[in-house]
């Protein structure tokens, strides 16, 4: 295969799309990577919102735009290639702020509540993802019935939002973040439900098979076995939970959620008021999208040693990495403050913004540490944003992206001061603190 960027003949498996073969076209696949890897988590949080009645021409326009800049023989300039990995983190944002929108006009008003973790007496679903519009189809479904719904994983912040916690029929938060569902699944008696990502194949043998038949999916998630839900209608999964083995009592505790940035602006001067008194050292975004790999436990080993005139704000999977432990009070409020989804970065960015308005400076000027956990799609979109915002000196770990050429790194070092964290977060919370 002749190669029009090099001028050189490549096996066909070896050119254009594979990086690293071609040393000219390295840094031109990895942006158009990162671009399309930005694209795909923008389009998940545009369908979450579009199903909320939340949609922007402007982002369908550039979707198709940008898609057509990756294809073949089309685009091999590098800067250009970058303007639209950060035009992506514009569209994001926008994307975001609909689907915060979007969440706030259907489910109400966000406050902070206390979340039983575990189970009840009685028939039980669990349900999993993001889509809190499934959750919410859910429970009207069940309302009035002896049927009990447990949120897992990252939908856990629903129960931060005024409907939710007013509806009956919801029980309480069961298990942790993905990379623990196999266990976790097959741990619960009753059927699960897949409403986005995250979701993983169930083992056919071994300690944790058997749920196979137990997994329902909707929207565009699908696995082998499993049974797909036609939209909206979740008929078969109250049938399945009346059928199945039902849950026992058994409360494992309970945990606070729903700092949302509505919540945290409105208390905005008391905070701007603490930090210039300099009852505030510094504020710590600590999230993002978790992995089960080694090195992880960075996250929790640096949220756990910073001082404690320091709050830590989390959100996304990564929040399971740093939550398990008690981090104390400051100033009446929970040092640790769980802001809700991945998606729910823009109310972060939202709260920043403010804090830098408040005291008329600078994102970038702020005691603002951000360390975020590294994994999938979103990530990308979201590191995107926050790169189109001109925000720098953000930790990135426990690895480096695959998809990201060296040359391609350099120039976010350069013009981001983008960092890899190290391999000990004490050190690199000196660091942070300027000591």
């Amino acid at each position: 295969m002749y190669c029009n960027q090099c001028e050189q003949t490549y096996r066909q498996s070896a050119c254009v799309n594979s990086p690293g073969i071609c040393g000219k076209n390295q840094d031109i696949q990895s942006l158009q990577e990162m671009l399309l890897y930005g694209l795909k988590g923008m389009a998940a949080y545009a369908h979450h919102a579009r199903r909320l009645g939340q949609s922007d021409e402007q982002v369908s326009a550039f979707i198709e735009e940008a898609l057509f800049a990756t294809m073949t023989n089309v685009n091999f300039d590098l800067d250009t290639l970058l303007g639209y990995c950060l035009q992506c983190g514009e569209m994001n944002l926008r994307v975001m702020q609909m689907l915060d929108q979007g969440h706030l006009d259907r489910f109400g008003k966000t406050a902070p509540h206390m979340v039983r973790e575990g189970t009840l007496a009685g028939p039980g679903i669990l349900i999993t993802g993001h889509d809190l519009l499934d959750l919410w189809q859910l429970l009207q479904q069940v309302e009035g019935t002896e049927v009990k719904v447990y949120t897992h994983g990252e939908m856990l912040p629903a129960h931060m939002y005024e409907r939710f916690q007013q509806h009956p029929n919801l029980a309480g938060h069961y298990g942790g973040a993905w990379q623990d569902q196999k266990r976790e699944f097959a741990a619960f008696p009753g059927p699960v439900v897949g409403t986005t990502n995250c979701v993983l194949i169930p083992p056919d043998s071994g300690p944790f098979a058997g749920y196979r038949g137990r997994l329902f999916t909707t929207n565009a998630v699908a696995v082998p076995g499993g049974t797909r839900l036609e939209p909206g209608d979740f008929r078969p999964v109250i049938d399945a939970a009346r059928a199945c083995e039902p849950c026992v009592d058994d409360l494992v505790g309970e945990s606070l959620v729903g700092f949302h940035r509505t919540v945290l602006l409105e208390r905005a001067q008391v905070i701007v008021d603490a930090v210039k008194a300099g009852l505030i050292s510094r504020f710590f975004v600590i999230g993002g999208c978790d992995g089960a790999e080694r090195g992880r436990n960075y996250f929790s080993d640096f949220a756990q040693a910073t001082p404690q005139d320091s709050f830590i704000l989390t959100l996304g999977c990564g929040k399971y990495r740093i939550r398990d432990y008690d981090y104390g009070e400051h100033l009446g409020l929970p040092r640790l403050m769980d802001m809700g989804q991945c998606n729910d970065a823009y109310g972060a960015i939202a709260v920043a913004v403010a804090l830098a308005d408040a005291f008329d400076c600078g994102v970038n000027d702020l005691p603002l540490t951000l360390v975020i956990s590294w994994f999938e799609q979103k990530a990308v979109a979201v590191l995107l944003t926050l790169l189109h915002l001109g925000i720098k000196g953000i930790s990135l770990g426990p690895n480096p992206p695959a998809f990201v050429s060296p040359n391609v790194f350099r120039i976010l070092q350069e013009r981001y001061d983008l960092r890899l964290t190290g391999s000990q977060a004490g050190a690199d919370l000196r660091v942070a603190m300027g000591a």
